[in-house]
């Protein structure tokens, strides 16, 4: 019966782990280039379970009486990378990914150091000496790694980006958006503002993914999915809350009454 209470408690942390992922991606639902996660489920690795200090064997023996299972846990947790749909803003420096790739970003942190990270949220502005920066104020880098500064931005009314991430300016090339994809995008660690940062297990490759300047890359979050899928965990919670309280009712009257006998 406590093996019954533990397994009962597995499911609920369970759940409770899982909602903890659906609450993230619903807040996250109007986030730009924002990627929903998704969890799986796993059983913990059955054990096999031994009688010992049983004085119908000998000593030495320990009789096997089979396998037991503790419960469920958290298998894995994972990015969906699939496209979100596009909004149209009509804004100079809004810029959105159709396909696998991502932008390449520089931060720098209170220290002075500077990192690259990548992101598909294409919310840029210019800074008033015309770089090209995201909403934070990192800088966008290009395929030489520099960083993108696009002179008289702040007044030149013919600044386009074509579709494979050259930026143009009075009809003369600049610079091109360095865009990249991974062979593992599994693989690439959540920086926090909307950005990755990989490991060696993701492995950088060339994108094929196409820009469209004046558009926005929205949520791939289905609200409406996502909270149906928290009814489904809210239930399996309640269940695994009566399992508990049918378990300790049990164990009550097997102290309490069957005890007295």
């Amino acid at each position: 019966m406590v093996r019954g209470l533990y397994t009962a408690w597995t499911g609920m942390v369970n759940e409770q782990k899982r909602l903890d992922v659906i609450s993230n991606n619903m807040a996250n639902a109007d986030t730009t280039g924002f990627k929903k996660e998704k969890v799986t489920s796993q059983s913990f690795d059955d054990e096999l379970t031994l009688r010992i200090h049983d004085n119908n064997v000998a000593p030495a023996l320990k009789r096997r009486i089979g396998n037991m299972n503790l419960g469920v846990k958290i298998g894995e947790t994972y990015h969906d990378f699939s496209q979100g749909s596009l909004r149209e803003t009509g804004n100079t420096y809004d810029l959105a990914l159709s396909g696998d790739g991502f932008f390449t970003i520089q931060t720098t942190n209170k220290q002075g150091v500077t990192t690259t990270r990548y992101t598909r949220d294409g919310s840029f502005t210019v800074t008033t000496d015309g770089y090209l920066v995201t909403k934070d104020g990192d800088f966008v880098l290009d395929t030489n790694g520099n960083q993108i500064q696009i002179e008289g931005a702040q007044t030149a009314r013919d600044v386009a980006f074509d579709e494979q991430g050259n930026i143009l300016v009075n009809g003369q090339q600049i610079a091109t958006l360095n865009i990249v994809n991974f062979e593992n995008p599994q693989a690439l660690l959540l920086y926090g503002e909307n950005m990755y940062e990989p490991t060696n297990a993701a492995g950088l490759q060339a994108s094929t993914a196409r820009v469209h300047q004046g558009f926005l890359e929205m949520s791939n979050t289905n609200v409406i999915q996502e909270m149906v899928d928290m009814i489904t965990i809210t239930r399996a919670y309640e269940a695994g809350q009566k399992m508990i309280q049918t378990e300790d009712d049990t164990l009550s009257k097997s102290v309490n009454e069957i005890g007295k006998l």
